[in-house]
């Protein structure tokens, strides 16, 4: 909703005290649909030209991420302490041997099923179970598995990123793709020169309408969209952060309350919940 809102103040700034001030809104809006066909098109071409399939699709898709933000809030931060809880006291009290059933076929998990939001999210159901299996392969080197689960974390990061790469591209582009429609413009203006100084003022006034336009949507709108999704993908990442943290702290041999404790504290101060909290948390869980 702030995405929103931002972007009305944005467009009652520009175009309203264009109009307040006595600017003329006929001749923007009689250029504004073709100058928007024309820059619009050209941003478009240029950002199928830049990006893969696979990456276009993900842009499309995360679109959604600016308005809403980031998917993971206090109380996600919260079931995934929870959920690592219970995963290693079974593992601890009962056997590595007792927790394969939860890694192997998460879907069918009742511990998993508890956290929904967490089970329907394959990124961090796969760093669970696949790191806590190394784990019960005997791989205990707690460096190796944090190495391998940093570099696993910062390819998803970089994947993200991506998207808010070829944004920021668009929008890099956009001011030029401006220029080129105002260009042409005055190309068009140029082969009128017979008709009157009025026409010829409202055909210039509408070729600069691309100029304008271009660094409008550049620097208002696929600027700060860039801007807020590499922020929004920073944010989520963190919340996989918490998951390596917590593993590590348990091939540290750690006793569970201390790795979801140690995973606690690496969580922002915007979502970490308090020790009490957790506290109480883990011990309104029934014994496993």
């Amino acid at each position: 909703m702030l995405a929103i809102g931002g972007l009305v103040f944005l467009f009652i700034c520009v175009f309203g005290v264009y109009a307040a001030t006595g600017g003329n809104m006929e001749i923007v809006l009689h250029a504004l649909p073709h100058e928007m066909a024309t820059i619009g098109g050209a941003a478009v071409g240029t950002f199928l030209i830049s990006n893969s399939g696979h990456g276009i699709k993900h842009a499309l898709k995360d679109m959604a991420k600016v308005l809403k933000g980031a998917k993971f809030k206090k109380a996600d931060y919260m079931d995934i302490l929870t959920l690592m809880f219970q995963l290693l006291k079974l593992a601890k009290n009962k056997g590595t041997v007792a927790i394969e059933p939860h890694i192997e076929k998460p879907g069918e998990s009742a511990i998993f099923q508890a956290y929904p939001k967490i089970n329907h999210d394959h990124f961090a159901q796969d760093l669970i179970c696949d790191y806590l299996r190394m784990v019960s392969m005997s791989q205990d080197d707690p460096h190796q598995v944090e190495e391998i689960m940093d570099r696993e974390i910062k390819g998803f990061h970089a994947e993200g990123e991506h998207v808010a790469h070829a944004f920021q591209g668009m929008a890099d582009a956009l001011p030029a793709l401006g220029i080129v429609a105002a260009v042409l413009g005055v190309v068009k203006t140029m082969g009128s020169l017979n008709e009157p100084p009025p026409v010829l003022g409202k055909m210039i006034g509408g070729a600069l309408v691309g100029t304008f336009l271009g660094v409008l949507l550049a620097y208002g709108i696929f600027g700060p969209i860039a801007t807020r999704l590499k922020g929004i993908y920073d944010d989520e990442i963190k919340f996989y952060h918490v998951i390596r943290v917590i593993i590590t702290a348990h091939l540290h041999g750690q006793a569970p309350q201390i790795s979801v404790e140690t995973g606690r504290k690496a969580i922002s101060h915007e979502y970490m919940p308090s020790f009490a909290e957790v506290e109480e948390k883990l011990n309104s869980l029934p014994p496993v």
